[in-house]
């Protein structure tokens, strides 16, 4: 358990993922949920306009809107996702992500 996701839920509980990041202006915010050996799950505000530049992780990202819309490019190919879509980001492959309104996101990582 996280020190950030005890300050705001019971792990035995539900809880609203939308509610574990606020959004900032001319920012991106970010609140890790879980840490293991196996993986990680990350939720993510971006503000309007803002963004993740290219670069390339060593495992596995799946990426699942929970509002808004953003544009997610995968080896130089834009990929438009809207709330309650999701995309997979494949190891090694360069991707960059921009907010074409504010949005939020779940980032699970699989190691």
């Amino acid at each position: 358990m996280t020190e950030n996701l005890a300050k705001i839920a019971d792990l035995t509980g539900a809880f609203r993922l939308l509610e574990l990041v606020s959004y900032q202006e001319h920012s991106v915010v970010s609140r890790e949920i879980i840490r293991k050996p196996s993986g990680t799950m990350t939720v993510f505000a971006f503000d309007a306009g803002e963004g993740l530049s290219e670069h390339t992780a060593p495992f596995d990202a799946l990426v699942y809107l929970l509002e808004g819309k953003a544009e997610i490019a995968i080896g130089g190919k834009p990929h438009p996702v809207s709330e309650g879509e999701m995309i997979l980001m494949p190891a090694h492959k360069p991707h960059a992500l921009k907010a074409i309104t504010r949005f939020k996101m779940l980032l699970v990582m699989i190691k």
